[in-house]
């Protein structure tokens, strides 16, 4: 029987490949120095959670037929060394994920944003018409059981191709470990300047990407990302198919977004032109797999969104309240301009939390000049303590309000302070907008909702 041990199993994407090997029939160990919720309980659940927390060099013994070492793990993890001495093989996340999957049609997601949403988009049509498939993607979505999912009789393989490295002693960017047959890209804003340090070289991590997409394969690229559609067009792999994409033509009527597609009307859930293109690419995909216009957009017409991106907490009469994703200043631009576009009539207030290593680093928060702009209020939040944890240089508040550039933003560095804000307001006729990638350091958004509406 196989075995496989997981080195950090308690992570997001590590606790979920845990569930997917386990569901396989794969004999799961793992150990983690930190187990926190969901993990905790769905590990438990599944029978697999370590029975201590820490690192167990014991753990590791010849009849294991492989390790899967977790971005969480340290180079000298003591696990790892015995490992290494046993002479087992280990495999960073996306290396397993290949390998798992070497055999199927690899359907890759890349870009600086969107790689999610149609991810998930892709999914949701691919489960509604019944077609079954291996996945990877970066939210629990809706449907579906877990993050992952690998079987034994799927032909295709769905996979969020990250650009972030694949593990503590492989220095490489995940999506060059999958080796596409079909690929996608959505767009490229720098990010990760502590492993890309300049726009370059970040650019660069695209072009290595597309050169790996197999050949005769496809590239799907969106053409109104200039930086993307001009890196694509120069690749050197010549043996694959390109295909750009962009915004579909669509009405907004009574606060719905409609496609239109020949003389028909078809009503969507979701909004915003970064998810039109996004729904634009996802439907070349499905087409790509055999699937038509009229299939994708029966399916698509059901599709809420993925968590966090542009979800909606709560609505009340002329109130709409929303949390994203967007952290880096494009995300910033697009949430806030489909919010802007879909209720114009509404008060925009837009509210940030500088929380990833990027968007705390004083150069990079020169990035943000004009973020903001479109909100009719803008509220930036940041904790220092995390700046500390990070081992970044301190900024201040006077930084945050230059880099932002607009004379009425509003800086907090602590959340009670952002809440007791809004708390403030009356919310008749606006649309409040939340975004980070972390959590504005435990605000419950649905109790939140609850004490504005009071």
């Amino acid at each position: 029987m196989e075995k496989v041990h997981l080195i950090a199993i308690g992570g997001s994407a590590m606790h979920n490949m845990a569930l997917a090997l386990h569901e396989k029939g794969i004999n799961v160990s793992g150990s983690d120095d930190e187990i926190n919720e969901p993990s905790k309980s769905r590990l438990a659940k599944a029978g697999i959670l370590p029975a201590d927390i820490g690192w167990f060099p014991e753990k590791i013994t010849k009849d294991i037929t492989a390790v899967i070492l977790g971005m969480h793990a340290r180079a000298d993890n003591p696990e790892l060394i015995r490992a290494k001495e046993l002479d087992l093989k280990i495999y960073s996340y996306p290396e397993y994920i290949y390998e798992a999957t070497k055999d199927k049609t690899r359907i890759v997601i890349g870009g600086s944003h969107g790689k999610t949403t149609i991810t998930a988009m892709i999914l949701h049509v691919m489960h509604f018409h019944k077609i079954e498939t291996d996945f990877l993607v970066g939210a629990q979505l809706a449907g579906f059981d877990t993050m992952v999912n690998l079987t034994n009789t799927s032909k295709y393989a769905v996979i969020e191709g990250d650009e972030y490295l694949a593990s503590p002693i492989d220095r490489r960017p995940k999506f060059h470990l999958y080796k596409p047959n079909i690929a996608i890209l959505s767009g490229i804003a720098w990010d990760h300047i502590n492993v890309f340090p300049t726009f370059e070289n970040y650019v660069e991590q695209f072009t290595k990407f597309i050169n790996l997409i197999e050949p005769k394969g496809h590239l799907i690229y969106c053409a109104e990302d200039k930086v993307l559609a001009n890196t694509c067009e120069k690749a050197e792999n010549t043996s694959i198919v390109k295909q750009p994409y962009s915004v579909p033509k669509n009405e907004i009527v009574n606060g719905t977004t409609y496609l239109i597609v020949g003389d028909k009307k078809i009503p969507l859930q979701i909004f915003g032109n970064h998810n039109l293109m996004n729904l634009n690419g996802a439907r070349m995909v499905c087409n790509t797999i055999g699937l038509s216009d009229e299939q994708f957009y029966e399916a698509i017409q059901s599709f809420k969104g993925a968590a966090k991106r542009l979800e909606l907490v709560y609505k009340e009469k002329d109130f709409n309240f929303y949390k994203d994703f967007a952290h880096s200043p494009s995300k910033l631009k697009a949430t806030t301009d489909a919010v802007k576009k879909q209720f114009t009539s509404r008060y925009i207030v837009a509210c940030m939390e500088l929380h990833t290593f990027s968007s705390l680093n004083e150069e990079f928060l020169n990035e943000y000049n004009g973020s903001m702009d479109l909100a009719d209020e803008a509220i930036v939040y940041f904790n220092p303590h995390t700046i500390a944890h990070k081992k970044l240089k301190e900024i201040t508040e006077e930084q945050v309000h230059k880099a932002f550039n607009r004379k009425d933003l509003k800086v907090f560095t602590k959340s009670s302070d952002v809440v007791d804000h809004l708390k403030l307001k009356k919310w008749d006729n606006k649309v409040l907008l939340m975004m980070s990638s972390g959590n504005f350091d435990g605000v419950d958004f649905n109790a939140l909702a609850k004490e504005l509406t009071l």
